[in-house]
């Protein structure tokens, strides 16, 4: 047996095994994020480190299934996307109580970008804030039901083609997960009445990560088009046959 598929095998373990090897990879990039951001304030420094590795996990559970159409070998890895896709939304769930307790103080109007005017009203004062935080919710959202649903039981009970219909609205979360995170890291800060930070070392990595996901997907679309198009008969083909 070849290195690589010793290497390979290593993802066939079973569940049990999986949620371990997920969890600890989860808290292990959670920490390696926090340790980035040791200067920044508590509420911040944890909300985006969980917030990165929720985004890190998707990224790498949306990558799976293009690379399982690329090279056959990754077929192996297709049940590990349950997992990420699980804990990368309760990642994201706990980002979410962060900045609800710790940014929001549960003053849930604010989430939408409303701030209390002295007069007693509350009155918009962040259009992207609200804008940004209402796609995220959204996001969060479809991630429930999707990690809900990720399960053998469910799949029993929506039958095959409802289940794999309402999974391919991952694409649609994994969207709205980045165009979340492109506001807070590319956006937010620069408001004319603000200081403006520091630029957040994890701009550019984003940028890089999400390019990476868009290639493999469309590479796996092409590869996918040229294969069906080479089987179909052609014309020719066709009119002999009948």
């Amino acid at each position: 047996m070849s290195y690589a598929s010793k290497l390979m095998n290593i993802f066939t373990v079973g569940w049990k095994t999986r949620h371990l090897i997920v969890i600890i990879l989860a808290v292990a990039g959670t920490y390696a994020f926090l340790e980035s951001r040791a200067q920044w304030s508590p509420m911040h420094k944890w909300n985006r480190a969980i917030g990165d590795m929720s985004l890190v996990m998707i990224a790498i559970s949306m990558s799976i299934g293009p690379l399982s159409r690329l090279f056959a070998k990754m077929k192996l890895v297709i049940p590990w996307r349950r997992e990420l896709g699980i804990y990368g939304v309760l990642l994201a769930l706990i980002h979410t109580i962060i900045i609800l307790d710790g940014w929001i103080e549960w003053d849930l109007i604010r989430i939408f970008g409303f701030q209390l005017h002295p007069s007693g009203v509350y009155v918009m004062f962040q259009h992207g804030f609200g804008l940004a935080n209402a796609i995220g919710l959204i996001a969060l959202f479809y991630g429930f039901v999707l990690a809900i649903s990720s399960s053998n039981w469910s799949q029993r009970l929506l039958s095959a083609p409802v289940w794999k219909f309402l999974q391919q609205s991952a694409y649609v979360l994994w969207m709205l997960i980045v165009v979340h995170t492109a506001y807070f890291l590319f956006l937010h800060f620069l408001d004319y009445h603000r200081n403006t930070p520091e630029p957040n070392w994890a701009q550019w990595p984003f940028v890089g990560l999400v390019s990476f996901v868009l290639l493999l997907q469309f590479a796996a679309f092409l590869k996918t088009w040229k294969s069906k198009r080479n089987n179909m008969p052609t014309s020719r083909q066709a009119v002999a046959a009948e």
